[in-house]
């Protein structure tokens, strides 16, 4: 296996994966590298399911080994939502999606705010089962927006071992607790299993 497709239009997120598999000596392509513009719809009800229809259905269009992930936050308050809708939970973005869950949990008492981010890698490669790596990060969701790093969730995600949000911590703390690293780290194992195998 030479070459690994990133199923994604977000250079960022390939720099990501190319520093964690940097070792494995395998390059990363992109959907744009392959002038790939189909969107594989993420109409699964589980992040697993989402992430093998990208990853599936990316290397059959592709022909190459293929590598897809769907993340998000669950809380337990609200039964694991915003779950696989997390993008667009509320139908808003930003600052705004921010104060929609903090309404949602309005009633709700600080030690009954557990939560997690979830991520699911799938990897997938022609006439082989698809293999999944997941991690997760456990947390609490604060009543209001602390910090001014990361992205989405981050400000109001509280870390009970760091005592500090996601979002007050710097990225290179972020990027070794984050589920999405726990899960890449269970993809490199798999890529190189692959690898040995040929």
């Amino acid at each position: 296996m030479q070459q690994l497709l990133i199923a994604t239009h977000n250079p960022g997120k390939v720099r990501e994966f190319a520093a964690l598999f940097a070792d494995l000596q395998i390059t990363l392509l992109t959907l744009d590298d392959l002038g790939i513009t189909t969107e594989i719809a993420e109409t699964g009800e589980t992040f697993a399911a989402n992430a093998i229809l990208k990853a599936e259905g990316y290397m059959a269009l592709s022909g190459l080994p293929t590598l897809a992930d769907d993340s998000g936050l669950e809380v337990a308050a609200l039964g694991g939502a915003p779950g696989v809708h997390s993008a667009r939970y509320g139908g808003v973005k930003g600052e705004a999606q921010l104060r929609y869950l903090l309404d949602q949990l309005r009633d709700v008492p600080w030690h009954a705010r557990l939560a997690r981010f979830v991520c699911v890698i799938a990897l997938a490669r022609p006439g082989q089962p698809t293999e999944l790596a997941e991690g997760t990060l456990p947390g609490v969701i604060e009543h209001e927006p602390r910090g001014s790093g990361g992205f989405g969730y981050d400000p109001l995600f509280y870390l009970l071992d760091e005592h500090a949000t996601l979002a007050e911590i710097s990225a290179e703390r972020k990027n070794m607790l984050s589920h999405r690293a726990t899960a890449a780290r269970g993809a490199f194992q798999i890529l190189a299993r692959w690898r040995r195998e040929g």
